[in-house]
């Protein structure tokens, strides 16, 4: 059975594994562990854990929906302030009260896995407790994933880093050197994806394996990316994993005047798909769903995946 590895976190991340789970393939989505705000930050502070958001969202895409969907809508359900202000998803306490227990959260999460009877498995990038810091080009510091993923429009991110150092767990070492594809998902470029990749290790693990290398390049950009096309995104990726991607897909499907006005609200606007270069897939991914009295857009995971399963052939 093929290997894949995924590496990212956010809406992003779980899309494509949503996808993905209807092949037969082995499936590692490794997570990224800076998360500092909403529930997971506060339950990040208030009992001393790795933050859990991202992992939840993975471990429910994996979950099989004909068997466990009424298990993974638990594990989704947020109490939204009732009762004494409690304002978290099930599932983040549950995967902190494992955490408790089990000592991390790496083991935390292969026990909610087995909980939810996930196909495939969900890794933190790391055990380390570890933040995100950003240095925009006019000096200032930017401290938390927070902070760095809602850096003021006016401001551009010239780096960011972790204090303290963090280390790559040894288990998501281990299926990244043993992958036939990994594949960086689409997400926040700097509050997502890049903390990845500012992880000790694993660049060298990527550079290691044999496995292609693919990104999945956003649909949009938010702040720090503000104004970026596809070759800021790839360029920028590039610059901190220090490798060439062996495939990048993009979406050249233009969305509907509703929800560009959405986004431009939101100072987000849709990304350019600029690139040329042979290794480029572009096709039309971009899908406008509705959610809760929103619309948002995001990559149709059927399309998605079967062009990645393409890559693997």
């Amino acid at each position: 059975m093929k290997k894949i590895v995924t590496i990212g976190g956010g809406t992003g991340h779980y899309t494509l594994l949503k996808g993905l789970k209807n092949y037969d393939v082995d499936i590692t989505a490794i997570v990224n562990i800076v998360d500092s705000g909403g529930s997971s930050g506060k339950l990040r502070m208030d009992f001393g854990v790795l933050p859990p958001g991202d992992i939840r969202n993975c471990l429910i895409a994996l979950t099989d929906d004909s068997k466990m969907k009424d298990l993974a809508d638990l594990f989704a359900y947020r109490f939204d302030g009732e009762g004494n202000g409690l304002n978290h998803n099930l599932g983040n306490l549950i995967i902190t009260a494992l955490s408790k227990k089990y000592g991390d959260i790496a083991q935390a999460t292969k026990v909610a896995g087995k909980i939810l009877g996930i196909k495939g498995e969900v890794l933190p990038v790391s055990i380390n407790n570890t933040h995100l810091f950003a240095e925009s080009y006019s000096g200032k510091i930017y401290e938390g994933e927070e902070n760095v993923s809602y850096i003021p429009k006016s401001e551009k991110v010239k780096r960011v880093w972790l204090e303290p150092d963090a280390f790559l767990y040894s288990d998501a070492a281990k299926a990244i050197r043993n992958a036939d594809l990994i594949i960086i998902s689409s997400g926040e470029l700097y509050g997502s994806i890049i903390p990845n990749f500012l992880v000790k290790g694993l660049s060298d693990a990527i550079k290691d394996s044999e496995g292609k290398l693919v990104y999945v390049c956003n649909l949009v950009t938010k702040q720090g990316s503000y104004e970026f096309k596809a070759s800021d995104f790839v360029k920028t990726i590039k610059s901190y994993l220090g490798k060439d991607m062996d495939y990048v897909i993009c979406n050249i499907k233009r969305p509907t005047q509703k929800i560009v006005d959405k986004y431009k609200a939101e100072e987000s606007f849709f990304v350019e798909p600029d690139l040329t270069d042979e290794n480029i897939i572009k096709a039309e991914l971009l899908t406008e769903q509705e959610s809760g009295d929103k619309i948002v857009a995001r990559h149709d995971p059927e399309k998605l995946s079967r062009l990645i399963m393409e890559i693997l052939k």
